[in-house]
């Protein structure tokens, strides 16, 4: 479950960009960036973040504290997607990019353009949750055919119905919600249920905020919807999530409910991910809040932050990994292809 940090952003329920500033009280925030090293109040200076939402919680906590500890840095943190805060990022905007998948060989070559070097850290994994409203008592589990019948492009238009998904399931009219194209999660869902190259319907209700997704769950009794784990398990009082069968005995026997527990025994397939973090190379070599930032955000005395805001955290052998990565400032994509599907972190780090 979320604790306070995260209670603040499921009670913001904006449209377009959601930016917090996490600015502690006595903060003096310089704006400039070149910080006196040590760590208390001689550290100042700005981090900029923005991205994914569904990392967002994740940072926003770890921010927070870490503005508890070093009054003098100020933190701000953005919501714009995985795809929006690349944009910003690879525009020089920010220091620091949440992410929800990988980065794209495009945003890869719009930073090269702009001489911008990136550090690719897993922070932790979560579970894509295909959610419904309670009043739902038909849909206990959907096969990922069933998913893929629903959201693939051919259903634009004709799938509107549940009973057109399975005979067995009522007349009533389906309405769909979910993140908008500029998102990590649209696009792992995307490719995790329609393949390689996946492409998804166009008519449903798209937001790049998933509060958006979860009121609109929680307004309509024919509806389904798909978000990251944090923000169902905030909302589990007012909506339900469906249970997920790949048809993969390996995976589990049928229908796996999204959890903590089903993502570290590896049977809820194939909508487990790790999620990032990406640092500017020359912000973490100039700036010394903004590497004291990534050190804390690792740290093993803050990696209990990442369970409070309802994620799955790393195993400790792939925090290491992605310790000695930021340290060696070990640039590019260990993600060639840009999917995650399928793939275990600790052998790819």
């Amino acid at each position: 479950m979320f604790n306070q940090y995260s209670r603040r952003l499921i009670s913001l329920a904006s449209i377009g960009t959601l930016t917090l500033t996490l600015a502690a009280c006595g903060g003096s925030g310089t704006g400039g960036g070149e910080a006196g090293g040590g760590g208390g109040s001689e550290l100042s200076g700005s981090v900029t973040i923005d991205g994914s939402s569904t990392v967002f919680p994740i940072t926003e906590a770890m921010a927070e504290e870490f503005q508890g500890k070093f009054s003098g840095v100020r933190v701000t943190v953005g919501v714009s997607g995985s795809g929006g805060g690349f944009k910003k990022f690879c525009n020089g905007e920010t220091d620091i990019s949440n992410a929800s998948r990988p980065i794209k060989e495009s945003e890869q070559e719009m930073c090269a353009e702009a001489g911008i070097e990136f550090i690719e850290i897993p922070v932790a994994f979560d579970a894509i949750s295909v959610i419904k409203n309670p009043e739902n008592d038909w849909a206990e589990c959907l096969t990922t055919e069933e998913l893929e019948t629903i959201w693939r492009p051919e259903a634009q238009g004709e799938i509107n119905n549940w009973q057109q998904v399975r005979s067995s399931f009522p007349d009533q009219r389906l309405s769909l919600y979910g993140p908008g194209t500029d998102s990590g999660t649209f696009d792992y869902f995307t490719e995790a249920i329609g393949g390689e190259g996946g492409a998804s319907r166009g008519d449903y209700t798209a937001s790049e905020d998933d509060n958006v997704v979860v009121q609109g769950v929680v307004s309509d009794e024919g509806s389904l919807g798909y978000l990251g784990l944090a923000y169902y398990e905030e909302n589990q009082d007012k909506l339900e999530a469906i249970a997920v069968d790949d048809g993969n005995p390996d995976n589990g026997e049928g229908c796996v409910p999204p959890s903590a527990a089903t993502v570290e025994d590896g049977t809820y397939q194939p909508l487990a991910r790790p999620i990032f973090i990406y640092v500017k190379r020359s912000a973490a070599e100039e700036k010394a809040q903004v590497e004291e930032f990534i050190n804390f955000y690792l740290s093993s005395e803050n990696r209990n932050l990442v369970t409070e805001v309802g994620y799955v955290g790393l195993s400790d052998t792939i925090y290491e990994k992605a310790i000695a990565r930021f340290e060696n400032r070990k640039t590019g994509t260990i993600f060639e292809d840009g999917s995650t599907v399928g793939v275990k972190l600790n052998e790819v780090l």
